[in-house]
């Protein structure tokens, strides 16, 4: 397992929250997504052998979140 914090742009409801913590979760690899609204970070846990960190990030674009930066840890 690895986690990832992706940095994006802010935040600007508790619904983009919602959004991104319950779409995350439903991609094969995906253990965890946890979004601090305030620092406007996605924190996810995945299995780096079934999704990548990259796959991930188009994925919180794709929701209308555009990722700035990525850290894997």
């Amino acid at each position: 397992m690895q986690t990832a914090t992706f940095r994006t742009e802010p935040f600007t409801c508790p619904s983009c929250v919602k959004k991104i913590e319950n779409t995350l979760p439903k991609k094969d690899g995906v253990a965890s997504a946890e979004v601090k609204f305030n620092a406007s970070k996605v924190n996810v846990e995945f299995d780096e052998n079934k999704t990548t960190a990259s796959t991930i990030a188009d994925l919180i674009t794709g929701l209308g979140y555009p990722v700035l930066s990525t850290k894997i840890s």
